[in-house]
């Protein structure tokens, strides 16, 4: 059948016990009009645990903050219909099936509106292709646009739209540009690039030989030295370094999950591997994780997706960058971190949806968002323009780590060449080996 047989439940309102493609589903039951009273459920899908736990460091501060404000503020709907709202959060512990069950159970058990998701390809993907299968409205972020499009598509020789999911974040050709710019910042234009991609959704764009690194790299005067994909987890890297020092690399890029950043870099150094500057997407935008390495992890650069210095505000709240990222450090007594922004961002765009939603059936959200132009803490999000159907970019600048007196790490704002509205504190550097 076109329409899964829970979905016809679900749309017709039905409170039933039903077997389907051997999964019972009770009580799955949804408003179609939209009355006021009907609460609204919102899914939302992070890691929580796992290797990829800093992209969700944030989440618990957000969603009690987002339950504080959907208490005292209720959603009205096009129709003039206010409604309460109810958050499912659910944590995918880093892996990417769970990711996908726990979207299912979302959706078929707990009959959530609409699901919201973050924390790379790994988890945005698979919890989208759910709500793809199944007609619910999805809307994610923090993944390379190109990661989360073509890493979706099941002959990407003959790519098709999506109708129900929806997504915002920079691309490949923003990040690549960044990294560029840095480079050439600390006069680092000639020599090899030393290239650390894993073999998951995020190494296979970002090494892609047309869309991803390797174009941008032969461009920038520097050689690509790539020894291949490799396995996340992997706990020896001693045979990519030996590659990397024999070409001689003075750029080392590369995207890999924060622990086996950790495991390499730690080996790097003990074996002598000195590039002049790392910028490393993923495994470095966390505070924590540079602090792992000590005094190694000075001068280290990321991307930047968003910072206190960002000249936006919180379509909710009202509160500034700065703001958000004060009160996160006051309430947890940790550093602010870069999915916090994108993270409240989310519940921004959902009630912005949902606002211009004449009701609650999915076919009403589902229009409202595909034509959503809105203003968030991360930017602005607009939907009916893009790179692809479903895709809004979002500002990317670029980051430097610079080692404090008491030892731990604030990122510098080095470059911003893409995103001249967000103000630069310093310039690029090389890493300084002492030697």
């Amino acid at each position: 059948m076109a329409i899964h047989k829970a979905k016809l439940l679900r749309g017709l309102g039905l409170v039933a016990v039903a077997a389907v493609a051997g999964v019972s589903l009770v009580g799955c039951s949804i408003g179609g009009g939209g009355a006021s009273g009907e609460t609204i459920k919102i899914g939302f899908v992070t890691p929580r645990t796992g290797p990829l736990a800093p992209f969700g460091e944030a989440d618990a501060y957000v969603l009690d903050e987002m339950t504080t404000y959907f208490k005292d503020h209720k959603v009205k709907l096009a129709d003039g219909s206010e409604h309460a709202v109810e958050l499912i959060s659910k944590d995918t512990q880093s892996d990417s099936k769970r990711a996908s069950d726990v979207a299912s159970e979302l959706i078929l058990k707990d009959s959530v509106n609409l699901i919201l998701v973050s924390g790379t390809p790994d988890t945005v993907n698979p919890v989208s292709d759910q709500c793809e299968a199944n007609q619910v409205v999805c809307i994610s972020t923090l993944a390379p646009w190109q990661a989360y499009y073509f890493g979706r598509q099941k002959d990407p020789a003959a790519p098709v739209d999506f109708k129900w999911t929806y997504h915002f974040f920079w691309g490949l050709e923003d990040i690549t540009a960044v990294y560029a710019d840095m480079w050439k910042q600390a006069g680092v234009t000639s020599g090899g690039a030393a290239e650390l991609w894993p073999n998951d959704p995020d190494g296979i764009a970002w090494s892609n030989e047309k869309l991803g690194f390797p174009p941008v790299v032969t461009k920038s005067g520097l050689t690509n030295v790539n020894p291949g994909l490799y396995a996340n987890g992997t706990t020896d890297f001693s045979a990519q370094i030996s590659k990397f020092k024999s070409a001689n690399a003075k750029a080392l890029l590369g995207v890999p999950i924060p622990p086996d950043f950790i495991t390499f870099w730690k080996q790097a150094v003990q074996q002598g591997f000195q590039p002049q500057v790392a910028t490393i997407g993923k495994a470095i935008l966390f505070p924590s994780v540079v602090e792992a390495l000590g005094q190694t992890g000075n001068n280290l650069s990321s991307e930047v997706w968003w910072s206190p210095s960002s000249p936006y505000k919180s379509a909710l709240t009202g509160q500034s960058a700065a703001d958000l990222a004060t009160a996160f450090e006051k309430s947890t007594k940790k550093q602010w971190t870069q999915p916090l922004g994108f993270s409240e961002a989310l519940f921004e765009v959902a009630t912005a949806a949902l606002n211009k939603s004449k009701s609650l059936k999915e076919v009403d959200i589902q229009s409202a968002v595909s034509t959503l132009k809105t203003d968030t803490i991360v930017g602005p999000v607009d939907w009916t323009t893009g790179p692809v159907k479903n895709v809004s970019k979002t500002p990317l600048t670029g980051g430097q780590w610079r080692l404090q007196a008491d030892g731990t790490y604030q990122i510098v704002i080095v470059s911003n060449t893409l995103a001249p509205q967000i103000p630069t504190g310093g310039t690029m550097e090389k890493i300084n080996w002492g030697n």
